[in-house]
Formats: structure tokens, sequence, C-alpha cells
């Protein structure tokens, strides 16, 4: 039973791992990379529809992301969602493709994002601490309902604590990796 409840702690663990690279993947860094639309949300037809779902997105130059709208007539909607998006981008139309210019990050800006950076450490490792809280109580819940002894409730919060131990690292070293790609000039 112990083991179902670490099997499951490690699995959500592991999603918060998947959702703090998805959230720092948006992150502007200095160079293209087609994630940095990835919460970019476009008017069409009158649904909110992810922009990767309604274009192919590339980045052929390291300053440059270029966007192929696969309905000519979504391309001004495209260009009013990232103008309206808080990535500071503005597009350029040429009629077949959208194209923005990366420009070069300032210090200022560079400092602003490391915070967010690390605001966003910081939120998954308070979710994987939850976690680790949460298995915890089920485990002293099966203690307290004579389901597992004492020693198994200790091994079992220990492992825990390991696991949670593993999970809260490599949202500092997925941080930091993070942190040193935003300052690269």
């Amino acid at each position: 039973m112990a083991s179902e409840i670490s099997k499951d702690a490690e699995s959500r663990m592991l999603k918060a791992m998947d959702a703090l690279h998805h959230n720092l993947g948006s992150i502007r860094t200095g160079r293209a990379s087609p994630a940095l639309l990835d919460r970019v949300h476009v008017d069409y037809y009158g649904a909110s529809t992810p922009l990767n779902q309604l274009a192919g997105i590339s980045a052929p130059e390291p300053r440059l992301l270029v966007i192929q709208p696969w309905d000519q007539g979504s391309m001004s909607a495209i260009e009013r969602a990232i103008q309206q998006s808080d990535l500071g981008l503005v597009p350029n139309n040429d009629g077949q493709l959208i194209r923005l210019n990366i420009p070069a990050l300032t210090e200022e800006r560079r400092k602003e994002l490391v915070k967010v950076v690390h605001s966003t450490v910081e939120e998954s490792k308070v979710a994987v601490r939850n976690i680790r809280r949460d298995a915890v109580s089920h485990i002293r819940k099966q203690l307290t309902d004579k389901e597992i002894s004492q020693d198994d409730e200790r091994r079992d919060s220990e492992e825990i604590d390991t696991l949670s131990k593993k999970y809260v690292d490599r949202a500092e070293t997925i941080g930091k990796d993070k942190e040193q790609e935003v300052l690269e000039v």
C-alpha cells in the first residue's frame, strides 16, 4: 500500500517537473525558440486557439521566428494576438509569413527574467513539498488505521522525504540552467 503512495507521489512530482520545463520554455532568452509562443492564444472564429494549432512555427535563425499560418485568413488574428501578448515582439507580415525579430535582451530585462525564473522554480518546489506532505499524511493515516507498523511508517516517510529532496534538487538544477541561458549574451 505504501509503495502505491510512493509511486503516486513520484508520478505527481514528475508532472511538476514537466510543468516547470514547460513554464520555463516560454520564458524569453536571447535566442529564438518556437516554445516562446506556446502561451499565445489567437481569437480564431470566436474560439481561443493556441497559435501552434493554427500555424507552423520555426526558428531559421538565432534571432528570428517564422510563423506560417495554415489558413491565410487567420494572419491578422495571429498578428493581433502576438501584439497583445506580453512578449513585446512586433510581427512583420508579408502576406504569406509572419516574421518575428527577437531583439537582444537588455541587462535590466535579463534581471527581470531571472526573477521570473526564480519564482517559477520556487512554485515547482512548493508543489513538490505539497505532494510530499500529502503522501506523508496518507502514510500516517495508514498507521492510525493500523494498516502498517510504526517501522513501516518511518521507512515509508523517509522514502518520501528522499524522493522529495531529489525533485527539489532537480528543480534547482533546471532553474540554474535556465538562469544561465537567460544571462548568456
